[in-house]
């Protein structure tokens, strides 16, 4: 019998304690976005929720990149796209901060803000586990569908919504201001009815098998 896989990232509320992090890591996913968010000013508002993917200490050695060796601060301090303070406040906190979500709640719909995962920690499954935790999260409040915008030239981001069910319902003309690109409204028929549920479970479980069961600690 094979030993049970654990992914080296759960998801939990973001704190105040995450701030710096997001901040660093919304400047790495979206240098052009203005204005920032504030973050503070989110974490205080009853129709939002923000979660964060954090790799704790134990699981430090998953994030080394290729050919790092050595002990758990060599390791981190080899993920070169982390800024010392980063880093130095790692080895204090014994936690990064991987990604973040951002979900509003209006009315009986759950509209998904961002998605930010660090550039050194991509393609490891944490935007999905984000995504699928959000989705979660919405289905346990009662929310009815999810929705969300994306650049119309970001075909990996829009191919891992439509797995989970998103569809393009319309266009925002120029909503990009870096560039202005257009973005592809896209919205899940409801989250509550027992097919989408079904597949809901499916691709949890075909996530778990390719990155590992991970701990959820937000509902």
């Amino acid at each position: 019998m094979s030993s049970a896989k654990f992914m080296p990232f759960a998801i939990r509320s973001m704190s105040t304690n995450d701030i710096p992090q997001a901040v660093e890591i919304e400047k790495q996913v979206f240098p052009a976005i203005f204005p920032p968010t504030t973050f503070r000013l989110e974490l205080g508002k009853t129709n939002s929720s923000y979660l964060v993917a954090f790799s704790i200490k134990s699981a430090a050695n998953h994030l080394a990149p290729t050919g790092v060796g050595g002990s758990f601060t060599k390791n981190i301090s080899g993920i070169r796209s982390l800024p010392r303070k980063i880093k130095e406040g790692f080895r204090k906190e014994k936690e990064l901060v991987a990604g973040f979500l951002g979900i509003w709640y209006v009315v009986d719909e759950a509209h998904i803000m961002s998605i930010g995962v660090r550039a050194a920690l991509r393609r490891r499954g944490i935007g999905e586990l984000l995504l699928l935790s959000a989705i979660k999260q919405a289905m346990s409040k009662n929310a009815s569908e999810a929705t969300l915008e994306v650049r119309t030239s970001n075909t990996g981001a829009i191919n891992l919504y439509e797995k989970y069910g998103f569809t393009g319902r319309g266009i925002r003309k120029a909503y990009y201001a870096d560039n202005q690109e257009d973005a592809i409204i896209m919205t899940t028929d409801s989250i509550q009815h027992p097919d989408y549920r079904k597949r809901f479970v499916a691709l949890e479980h075909s996530h778990q098998d390719r990155w590992g069961t991970s701990r959820l600690t937000f509902l």
